[in-house]
């Protein structure tokens, strides 16, 4: 028998979107412009090598805000935190830059107004998820979280008439519309969102997976085990054909016999990977005969985000 010609179908776009670059870049730039150490609340972003090197130059990720010393300077991660985050930092004399993605505030913004008009908001995302602990801290009283499409049959609310859904901005599009018409059989008159919540990012890469799944024996994808949006595309990818496929942070984490009988490999990465942890899966790859790349385009990014006011302006000396 011959052997399967061996190629890959690289997926673009992949890895950083706006948001997540500019967290990163917060870090830096706070890093470069205060000196060490920076502390971070919470992972600036879900990577655990983006964490590591920051880490590295400087950086110092905590849990809480109560682990930070008073007056020192904290960034606050691009997953966005609750109103009782920020009060508790003003109450600690701590210097913030809010390195919250703009597309989540979107989100809080929206979780405002419509609780300012008395809905009964339906926060579709995943509880304990940073994101959604944080979306959920803006109107508590108004916000039911629904995990899944298990969760539609619990779901009370006080006026079917005025009820609205959002979502955390990192779901599986496709699983994200099945739970929104489970919840519009029970809340016709549900209400969405003005805009898509569903990043456009994230979005964005698991259209491309859906279209190169079908041709692939295996799809990895680039990305940690805590990202959300990374670990959706291993489950897009096997929803949309693939007949395997599998999370890893690094090259070293590729098992070699995933590779047996495979002719096709997909490679993408989640939104909070840096290009060059694909770069050393796609040369693991080449010296395991799959040098053939082919690069599949679904969209073209070019948003970017403006950083946050405090690295824009003369900065403020610490101490």
């Amino acid at each position: 028998m011959t052997e399967p010609t061996r190629r890959v179908l690289l997926a673009r776009p992949r890895g950083y979107c706006a948001g997540v670059d500019r967290a990163v870049v917060t870090v830096e730039k706070a890093l470069e412009t205060y000196g060490a150490p920076v502390y971070v609340r919470k992972q600036i972003v879900h990577n655990k090598h983006v964490v590591a090197t920051l880490e590295k130059r400087g950086a110092v990720f905590v849990e809480e805000t109560a682990e930070v010393p008073e007056g020192a300077l904290v960034v606050f991660s691009a997953h966005g935190v609750s109103p009782a985050v920020h009060t508790e930092a003003a109450e600690r004399n701590l210097q913030v830059i809010d390195a919250t993605c703009p597309l989540v505030t979107k989100v809080h913004k929206e979780a405002n107004r419509y609780a300012g008009d008395d809905y009964d908001i339906l926060l579709i995302g995943h509880t304990g998820h940073e994101e959604v602990e944080g979306t959920y801290g803006e109107e508590p009283d108004s916000i039911q979280v629904v995990n899944s499409a298990a969760d539609v049959d619990a779901v009370q609310v006080r006026d079917p008439e005025k009820v609205v859904w959002l979502s955390q901005t990192t779901l599986s599009v496709d699983e994200t519309l099945e739970t929104v018409d489970l919840l519009r059989q029970r809340f016709p008159l549900l209400t969405s969102p003005p805009s898509d919540d569903i990043c456009y990012a994230t979005q964005n890469r698991q259209e491309v997976v859906k279209q190169i799944a079908g041709d692939c024996d295996l799809v990895l994808v680039v990305g940690s085990r805590n990202s959300s949006n990374s670990v959706r595309l291993v489950e897009v990818a096997l929803d949309a054909g693939a007949s395997a496929a599998h999370l890893v942070d690094y090259a070293s984490e590729i098992d070699p016999t995933w590779l047996n009988g495979v002719g096709t490999v997909g490679v993408t990465s989640g939104a909070s990977v840096p290009e060059d942890l694909v770069d050393g899966v796609l040369e693991w790859l080449a010296g395991n005969g799959f040098g053939d790349v082919e690069e599949i385009t679904a969209a073209t990014e070019t948003l970017t985000f403006s950083l946050p006011k405090e690295l824009r302006s003369k900065p403020v000396p610490r101490g």
